[in-house]
């Protein structure tokens, strides 16, 4: 693992030495819309992508999967020069309904801007940067599935700017933080913390976490991004404690841990070529009690990463049709407690090879062959298409 995220620094930095200084600003799908809004008052839009899904085995017959993923419309609609309000409304399977953005953003000065609302926890690339048509392959890498998680958003309030004179964009915001328990253990080896995002949906909030990230672009076709999220999960215990009982106290503490995550990423485009990358490490404490308490198998560490690099065979063109490759590599227990076990079958390695046929600005479709293992020796081989578009 080291020695590929040095291969990988090493080539952004001299591919960061051959470009131009010339700024790139990255632009989430909440940012695109608060730019269209001050042409229009009101903007509408969607994303969307449809997905076929299929087992490959030489022993083994499987059917296919078919699957409308997403269906999403995105409003933004702007009250005056310096209020501004964004949802998404999500359907996911068809019969899944969310809302994945809700936030109003009010301009303080030309570069920062207050907001509040569900908004999207800048961790990674694809948490915020998930439109089908940003992403090679037709499912999101598994390290954002598993490690991050995505999609994850929650419930806060904070700052939004950008510093032009060192070519760097930051975010900062203090929002409700991972449900770990109510009336039973939400984390678990086999899916990390992902069934602990709250998603808005009547959140419980017993502690704020802080989540922020600073992104630099101040060189051609680079961006760079540093990401942090700290605090403690929320706990159904701590409704209607009693402060003075301190059984009551000991027992509410062993229902929640301590989460800390950090994050790197970058992106590079240089003429065809392509290359993308991001490394998510989680430290999590007082997951011995937890576990104890829940009957849960939490690791104490997560750790995931992916390289993926790719070229566009039609560059310069209106369409573009990109091959690509994607390396990844994720465990939910990296590090395990004293006491326990890690499961091989939780340090896992996918390959991802395939290609994306842009046929239009917002329009793609995508195919790729998947070969995913794990420390126990298991494989699945996938074979994957789809079609995405976002407007």
């Amino acid at each position: 693992m080291k020695k590929v995220l040095l291969i990988f620094a090493i080539c952004l930095c001299v591919m960061g030495l051959k470009a131009q200084n010339n700024e790139t600003i990255p632009q989430s799908i909440g940012d695109k819309i608060l730019e269209d809004v001050k042409q229009d008052r009101l903007t509408i839009g969607g994303y969307g992508e449809i997905h076929y899904n299929q087992k490959v085995d030489a022993q083994t017959r499987y059917n296919g999967n078919l699957d409308v993923h997403r269906m999403v419309l995105f409003l933004g609609y702007q009250f005056s020069n310096r209020v501004q309000f964004v949802t998404e409304i999500e359907y996911e399977h068809v019969k899944e309904l969310y809302v994945e953005q809700a936030f109003m953003n009010y301009n303080v000065a030309n570069n920062l801007s207050l907001r509040g609302g569900l908004m999207l926890v800048p961790m990674g690339i694809v948490n915020e940067y998930h439109e089908p048509t940003t992403f090679n392959g037709v499912e999101r890498p598994n390290v954002d599935k598993y490690i991050v998680p995505s999609t994850w958003r929650e419930v806060g309030v904070g700052i939004n700017g950008r510093m032009p004179s060192a070519s760097l964009k930051y975010q900062l915001y203090l929002m409700n933080g991972f449900d770990g328990f109510d009336g039973g253990a939400k984390f678990s080896a086999s899916n990390g913390l992902r069934k602990g995002r709250q998603k808005g949906a009547e959140s419980t909030m017993t502690s704020p976490s802080i989540a922020g990230k600073v992104d630099f672009y101040g060189v051609k076709g680079l961006n760079l991004g540093l990401s942090g999220y700290f605090g403690k999960s929320q706990s159904s215990l701590f409704d209607g404690l009693d402060k003075n009982n301190a059984e009551d106290r000991t027992e509410a503490d062993s229902s929640r841990i301590n989460v800390n995550m950090i994050g790197l990423d970058a992106r590079y485009r240089w003429n065809a070529f392509q290359v993308k990358g991001q490394y998510i490490h989680s430290f999590m404490s007082n997951v011995g009690q937890y576990n104890k308490y829940t009957d849960a198998d939490m690791g104490s560490q997560m750790m995931g990463y992916y390289l993926e690099c790719s070229y566009d065979l039609l560059h310069g063109k209106k369409q573009s049709l990109l091959p690509f490759v994607r390396y990844e590599s994720y465990n939910t227990q990296h590090k395990v407690v004293e006491g326990y076990a890690a499961n091989a079958k939780n340090d896992r390695t996918d390959w991802t090879f395939g290609v994306s046929y842009h046929l239009a600005k917002g329009a793609v479709v995508k195919a790729d062959y998947q070969r995913m293992t794990n420390a126990a020796e298991e494989k699945t081989n996938q074979l994957n298409f789809g079609v995405g578009v976002w407007f």
